[in-house]
């Protein structure tokens, strides 16, 4: 992309940006790393991702010990969730009129100086609702200015490595903010704690904004209150504008219900993705109580099942990488819900399992087995399994998904479908929290599972055996997984020397490479032989009938040996 630097700025965006400057030499990670700004960018993402989860951490711990309520968690997790669906159309808008770089320092601030106000209200659970409603809502402003200005900072050769790598971290600040460094910090002092760290890393998030590039409005979406023709009414213009844009979500809506209900393949990648963002809702909700009921730990203590259960996904991840092209992306799908609703279903019986271990260790008295056997040891092990089987729903799943849905269509209808998922994931949220507290939490996990693993045997049963499509293997070498980009893994595996390119589609992802065609000496010997074969033809055909000469392509090759 290339951007003039308005005046008054520090200087060109050449200097560090996507213009110019050695951050331009090369794609690869390193030299996207090597661009100042992104350098910045992806810093202020990571610190408020990681930040963002160490937050939902505390606050989780500072609700469980002052209600001690399932549905008193349940709505805490909504007040993360529910501002993102209702607002996202209207912040879409008003980031397309006003300087990104201004909405990325506006948006930290004000979380920063929010997450100060949390920490000062303390156990107060109804101030705790509404000042985390209010950060969330400026959150969603924050996620698509961001993500615009990825194409400001960073040229177009380097998107995909760039993208892959805020996929990465957007999928490690989970693991690193929820599972580690919020219990940490926890452990270490106190739930309030991990609140003041967090505004602590939103202020140094709004410094390292602060210093990237403007990147103001473009002239065809005038800045608010500025409009060409009717600058008076700029204001009421830009409420247009967020009317319109309401309006067309609910339309595009509909158009993704009916393109839904006439595609039943995206049904049912629609219902796996629905599983998948409801389980991560659901665990968290049950978690603080799983630990502190059946594990007899404190509710800051249920890391132990989050943290061996994101091990697991990471372990997923490289299974799936490495050997999921030879699998049938739907039986991966499937299988992995029967296992994953299996081991939850040991899970929430991981006393008793663990019970019976120690008892058949004690008969046996050969060696001392009680390191493995102890419950802390059969939740990890399990949660490490249930880890594993959820990879391997959730990335097929979304995958799956990706292909089967038209390229005409894949923005809009991609769009409404994630809308979907995230409000499928609120129900069981709502619901599991107060049944939890009628019921017992083992029951509520147990109902949960089975759920689950009656979901692949339907999804086994009533799809039926495999289409050719569906049974194929093989994948198309050029597609580029940009999280493996990221990790500089995903790279051609062809060899040998190349001196032609099959042109990439024009339907093809940005940064797909292109094929290599065959090399030179092995057209040369194909020449060779097509030459012998023709000469040979003539014989060929003196001893066979009109009807048994076999149809000549162009392009055959002959079989080598």
């Amino acid at each position: 992309m290339t951007m003039g630097a308005p005046i008054g700025s520090a200087g060109p965006i050449g200097q560090d940006g996507a213009q110019g400057g050695s951050a331009d030499e090369g794609s690869g990670v390193g030299a996207v790393f090597r661009n100042g700004a992104f350098l910045r960018l992806w810093l202020s993402q990571a610190l408020t991702q990681i930040g963002g989860n160490m937050v939902l951490f505390g606050l989780t711990v500072i609700v469980v010990d002052s209600v001690r309520s399932n549905t008193a968690v349940s709505l805490l997790i909504l007040t993360f969730l529910v501002p993102a669906v209702l607002f996202s159309a209207v912040a879409g808008v008003y980031v397309d009129r006003i300087d990104r770089r201004l909405i990325l320092v506006a948006t930290n601030l004000i979380r920063a100086v929010g997450f100060i106000g949390l920490y000062l209200v303390g156990a107060n659970f109804l101030l705790i609702l509404v000042l985390n409603t209010c950060i969330s809502i400026v959150n969603v402003f924050f996620s698509p200015a961001e993500a615009a200005m990825i194409p400001v900072v960073v040229p177009r050769k380097q998107l995909l490595a760039a993208n892959g790598i805020f996929t990465l971290t957007l999928n490690a600040a989970f693991a690193l903010g929820f599972a580690l460094l919020g219990p940490l910090v926890v452990n270490v002092a106190n739930p309030e704690a991990v609140i003041l760290v967090v505004a602590a890393l939103f202020f140094v998030a709004t410094a390292l904004c602060f210093s990237l590039p403007p990147a103001p409005p473009t002239p065809t979406a005038p800045a608010l209150g500025t409009g060409p023709d009717k600058p008076a009414h700029g204001r009421l213009d830009s409420v247009i504008e967020a009317e319109k844009a309401v309006v067309s979500t609910f339309a595009q809506l509909r158009e993704g219900l009916s393109f839904i209900g006439g595609h039943r393949e995206i049904s049912w990648s629609l219902v796996y993705l629905g599983i998948a963002a409801s389980l991560v809702g659901v665990l968290g909700v049950l978690g603080p109580d799983f630990a502190r009921t059946t594990l007899e730990l404190d509710a800051k203590d249920f890391a132990v099942v989050v943290l061996p259960l994101g091990f697991g996904i990471v372990m997923g991840v490289l299974l799936l990488n490495a050997y999921g092209r030879y699998l049938p992306r739907r039986r991966v799908i499937e299988f992995g819900l029967m296992a994953l609703g299996t081991l939850l279903a040991l899970l929430s019986a991981a006393g008793p399992i663990s019970r019976f271990l120690q008892r058949a260790d004690d008969a046996a008295g050969i060696v001392d087995l009680s390191g493995v056997t102890s419950l802390l040891a059969v939740v990890v092990f399990i949660a490490f399994l249930a880890g594993i089987a959820y990879a391997c729903v959730a990335i097929p799943a979304q995958t799956q998904l990706q292909e089967d849905l038209p390229e005409d269509v894949r923005g809009r209808v991609f769009g409404v479908l994630n809308m979907l998922v995230s409000v499928s994931s609120f129900l069981p949220i709502i619901l599991v929290g107060p049944i939890s507290d009628l019921v017992g939490t083992t029951v509520v996990m147990l109902t949960v599972a089975v759920a689950i693993a009656v979901t692949g045997i339907a999804s086994y049963t009533k799809r039926g055996p495999l289409d050719p499509g569906e049974a194929s293997t093989a994948a198309d070498p050029r597609v580029v997984d940009p999280i493996a980009a990221a990790l500089g893994a995903d790279r051609p595996t062809w060899r040998g020397p190349v001196d032609e390119q099959i042109p990439v589609p024009s339907d093809a992802p940005v940064g797909t490479p292109t094929m290599p065609r065959r090399r030179a000496s092995d057209r040369e010997e194909t020449t060779r032989e097509t030459a012998l074969r023709d000469d040979m033809a003539p014989a060929r055909a003196s001893e066979q009938t009109d009807a048994e000469r076999p149809s000549s392509f162009v392009g055959d090759q002959p079989d080598r040996d």
